[in-house]
């Protein structure tokens, strides 16, 4: 995973394991920051490995 990737919600539900209402939850929440494109929403490769660093810190 490249960090200028951009990734599709259901790319970030495959990577993070979640379901859909999950991951917009995140992005409600800004969590898990995320761009719109158009119609499209675009969540950054950078962003999802940020999240998974954030939970486990706060998990220790």
């Amino acid at each position: 995973m490249r960090d200028d990737e951009l990734l599709t919600v259901p790319d970030v539900m495959a990577r993070l394991k979640l379901g859909r209402s999950t991951v917009y939850d995140l992005i409600r929440s800004r969590r898990l920051p995320s761009i719109t494109i158009g119609r499209c929403r675009r969540i950054p490769a950078r962003a999802v490995r940020e999240y998974i660093t954030n939970e486990l810190e706060a998990a220790a």
